[in-house]
């Protein structure tokens, strides 16, 4: 989808197109029909960039299989999951929402952009055996993961992910499953949203538009945004700015000049794949099976074999292989991005979290350069049986990490998703990575209640949020909550065809 519609001093400027705008923008519209929204987009069509289908590994990130989320054990050998519990919750928000958006008229045929695909963790050796043991021990306590299976015994993990089993040796193995797993398309329900967005009155999409300039402006913002074709600069004021643009969004914040973006810097992360489009492997497979971190890695980079389905067609991916680069965007990115970010205020921890993570640098560039047989030594630890004529190698998405200032040492590299406002709440940017597009909408909630809790302080906002994310103000983690959390997600799931 191509636009080129513009609106005049709109109440909110977003930038960027993926799943964080395209949420964001849908959900204040409904809300209150009466704002008025302009979003600008730097490439030709729309959500090409992190949230676009093959530059993502489309996990419905729910902390089922992600043995990340649950790093370390404590001193009594029990698995700490709370991190697993929260992103759960949050990915329920999704559900709904997106339901609410099918339910509504929205977004038309669910399995455009979410099916049911089972979610596994598997590891191997006594160690890590006795891990997700402890792992599924703490899960399968709360409400949320009580269908959750665990078994070391091989034929059950063979009838539930074949490619796992085929040529395996004597080797100790142990997997998790649950069935409530997904694949989504973050990419189609963004143009599906957008799609509704564009047709409403008072809201404007501009592709081939990059915002070249933030500018304080009274109490809110001049916004400049060029034409990528013809060259023309369009201004534009606006009382509230979203930068949702992915990689792009550090640039754009240190444009601001706003005072929460002094010392922030960014490190890109680039990311392959191997697919597999064989229809006999392909058919074995269904599920998304993450495994254990390799040495070094990143936490966006840890290994996992999955189903994939876009665009009807179902294939099989593995990696992520991470990459040495210094673009902050896949496509419309440029080499110089990283040199071009270091600032007087930024020099000072770059140079430390540089210092401080040669490992991670190291492993970046190996990552990049190792050879198609380095690549399929790591699928094999998955699916020993794997032959490299099944596999191709594609590019994925940049990742940029956050990196920040912290304690007057190194920078760290942050994981997870970070929204950085200023004090004023005139604009909010997106950092960060995963589980980043699949909690997209209680992300954006928490922008909401923030930058516009007017919206939800009378009882026909607070209605209308409660309409479209029916938990938004429930802890459902709690056990009371049990009941009301299997009823919502029972109807989110049927709206969704996810059953």
């Amino acid at each position: 989808m191509t636009s080129n519609k513009h609106i005049e001093n709109p109440d909110v400027v977003l930038i960027g197109s993926g799943v964080m705008s395209a949420n964001l923008a849908t959900l204040l519209k409904r809300l209150d029909p009466k704002l008025t929204i302009q979003m600008y987009e730097v490439t030709d069509g729309l959500s090409q960039e992190s949230s676009d289908g093959w530059n993502n590994a489309g996990t419905g990130h729910a902390g089922i299989c992600e043995l990340s989320y649950t790093p370390k054990r404590e001193a009594d050998g029990s698995v700490n999951v709370n991190k697993v519990i929260e992103i759960f919750e949050q990915f329920e928000h999704s559900k709904q929402y997106w339901s609410y958006a099918v339910a509504s008229g929205m977004a038309e045929r669910p399995k455009d952009f979410i099916n049911p695909v089972q979610h596994i963790s598997f590891v191997h050796g006594d160690e890590q055996v006795d891990f997700l043991k402890a792992r599924h021990a703490g899960m399968a306590a709360h409400h949320f993961f009580r269908e959750m299976e665990y078994t070391t015994d091989r034929a059950k993990i063979a009838s539930w992910a074949p490619l796992l089993l085929e040529g395996r040796g004597e080797v100790p193995i142990a997997a998790t499953k649950m069935d409530a797993g997904t694949d989504v398309n973050f990419g189609e329900i963004s143009r599906k949203l957008l799609g509704w967005l564009a047709k409403q009155d008072g809201c404007g999409i501009a592709t081939g538009h990059r915002v070249v300039g933030l500018k304080k402006n009274g109490a809110g913002w001049e916004v400049s945004a060029k034409d990528v074709m013809t060259g023309e600069v369009r201004k534009n004021r606006t009382k509230f700015v979203f930068v949702g643009a992915g990689g792009g969004s550090l640039p754009l914040l240190q444009k601001s000049g706003i005072a929460e973006a002094k010392g922030l810097g960014g490190f890109p992360i680039g990311g392959q794949w191997l697919i597999c489009d064989n229809p006999e492997i392909v058919a074995k497979h269904q599920a998304k099976v993450y495994g254990q971190a390799l040495d070094a890695a990143p936490t966006m980079a840890v290994p996992h074999l999955d189903t994939r389905i876009l665009d009807g067609k179902k294939t099989l991916l593995f990696g992520p292989f991470a990459a040495w680069t210094t673009k902050f965007l896949h496509k419309k990115g440029s080499v110089t991005d990283l040199p071009f970010s270091v600032r007087p205020d930024n020099i000072a921890t770059l140079i430390k979290i540089g210092i401080h993570n040669l490992d991670l640098v190291r492993y970046l560039v190996q990552q990049g350069t190792q050879s198609m047989n380095a690549r399929m030594k790591v699928l094999h630890v998955f699916y020993p049986a794997a032959q490299a004529k099944d596999w191709k190698l594609i590019d994925a998405g940049i990742r940029v990490q956050a990196i920040k200032k912290t304690d007057g040492e190194a920078g760290i590299v942050h994981y997870g998703t970070e929204v950085i406002t200023d004090a004023n709440r005139t604009i909010s940017a997106l950092l960060g990575a995963s589980p980043g597009a699949s909690v997209s909408v209680n992300i954006v909630l928490e922008v909401i209640k923030k930058c516009f809790p007017q919206l939800l302080a009378s009882p026909e906002g607070h209605a209308r949020m409660k309409e479209m994310i029916p938990t938004y103000d429930v802890n459902i983690k709690l056990p009371e909550h049990a009941d009301l959390f299997r009823e919502v997600n029972r109807k989110a799931d049927e709206i969704l065809q996810l059953h």
